[in-house]
């Protein structure tokens, strides 16, 4: 009988074990449903294309190397139709791929020099600043043709659309101002002195407002879409380069590289709420869909931290590859990714039980890590569900 109970215990204890250390549970998806990232591979000159798709777990493994332009840096997808969108720099030009062939179907050309790509929300136009010359070209995404290239500020590092369409903001590093692009009617409405070498853009949700980190004054320039007017220079900061609103709108991150911390800015005010140190040489941030966490890549110590927005504090961090750079999340928020610029991989950080405790490392952790090309540059996922046409192929 001892031994019959032994058994039972010893057997519960390895049950619990399981459970405790097991993948994230899934929910069930239908058989069409497929989700993948896109990492832009520079020295490369491919795209890697992972399996994010559940059966019932994510494989995270490489599907597929698709060949591009030159130099590829910058990735978005199309929220509308399932199309991902690569810029290749020294191409000048703008790889159009399909997600569900995961093949290449078009090039679109482009001005010298672009780096990243901006969708609208309704998937019609997409805008790529071209920072060797001081241009932005506005792309047709159903005919894939160049509409127009406006003329803008010198050196334009990055063209964002605001979430109405109404609007495009666009950085000019070169002259120190943002130019603010009426969708609509293809013309400059307005260009706004900032501060010094602006780059990074946050749009909030209602299209009110933007934010402008700029790296050479340690500041972020707050700026009236409406009016075309500078509101507020908020001091943050050494060298802020990344820019992360919170779904709500309510809070900015700003990542600061060369003072190791990161700041908040309160949107509704224009304040800056504080500074938390962050870890070494924080470069891209990313908040979970609840509002609650901040994942930030640190650049210099190959690691992830993870802030509580709620409480203000580090919770912890986890250990990846070399120069962790662009972060995404899967669209079930379980999984992060990282693109680890200098070992040529991606490291994906189980992330579930992290939302709901703080206790010790065990709760995160390195999940797998994926070889892909030469220097990473950024990376998107993309969620959908095949079309009948699809799914007869």
């Amino acid at each position: 009988m001892k031994k019959l109970i032994l058994l039972c215990v010893l057997l519960a204890g390895v049950a619990a074990l399981v459970w405790y250390f097991r993948t994230p549970d899934l929910p069930q998806y239908a058989p069409t449903y497929r989700e993948y990232a896109y990492v832009t591979n520079g020295k490369s000159n491919t795209v890697s294309v992972l399996d994010l798709t559940p059966r019932p777990y994510p494989r995270f493994n490489v599907i597929r190397t698709i060949r591009v332009g030159a130099n590829p840096t910058g990735v978005a997808v199309n929220s509308r139709k399932n199309e991902i969108y690569v810029v290749n720099t020294q191409s000048n030009n703008v790889s159009v791929i399909d997600a569900e062939r995961n093949q290449l179907v078009a090039t679109i050309g482009v001005h010298r020099a672009p780096y990243f790509i901006s969708v609208s929300a309704d998937g019609k136009r997409a805008y790529v600043a071209n920072s060797g010359s001081a241009n932005v070209s506005v792309i047709d995404l159903e005919t894939r043709k160049v509409l127009a290239n406006v003329r803008v500020g010198a050196a334009p590092g990055l063209a964002r659309v605001s979430p109405d369409g109404e609007t495009v903001v666009v950085s000019n590093r070169g002259d120190n101002t943002v130019s603010l692009l009426d969708a609509p009617r293809l013309a400059v409405r307005a260009t706004v002195p900032v501060c010094v070498h602006p780059e990074d853009i946050a749009i909030v949700p209602d299209s009110s407002k933007a934010f402008i980190s700029c790296s050479g004054s340690n500041q972020v320039a707050a700026v009236d879409l409406k009016n075309g007017k500078l509101l507020a220079l908020l001091d943050v900061g050494k060298t802020p380069v990344h820019l992360e609103l919170k779904p709500d709108g309510g809070e900015l991150m700003v990542s600061n590289f060369d003072s190791d911390n990161i700041s908040i800015i309160e949107t509704t005010t224009n304040e800056v709420g504080g500074s938390y140190l962050i870890g070494s040489h924080p470069v891209r941030g990313i908040v979970t869909a609840d509002n609650s966490l901040l994942y930030e890549s640190n650049f210099g110590s190959n690691a992830v931290a993870v802030y509580s927005i709620d409480t203000g504090k580090v919770l912890g961090s986890v250990g990846v590859g070399n120069q962790p750079d662009a972060l995404a999340l899967t669209s079930n928020q379980n999984f992060l990714l990282v693109v680890d610029a200098q070992s040529d991989d991606v490291a994906v950080i189980r992330m579930k039980r992290l939302a709901t405790t703080s206790k010790i490392s065990r709760d995160r952790a390195l999940y797998a890590i994926t070889p892909v090309g030469e220097q990473p540059n950024d990376i998107a996922v993309k969620a959908f569900f095949l079309t009948e046409r699809a799914g007869r192929r």
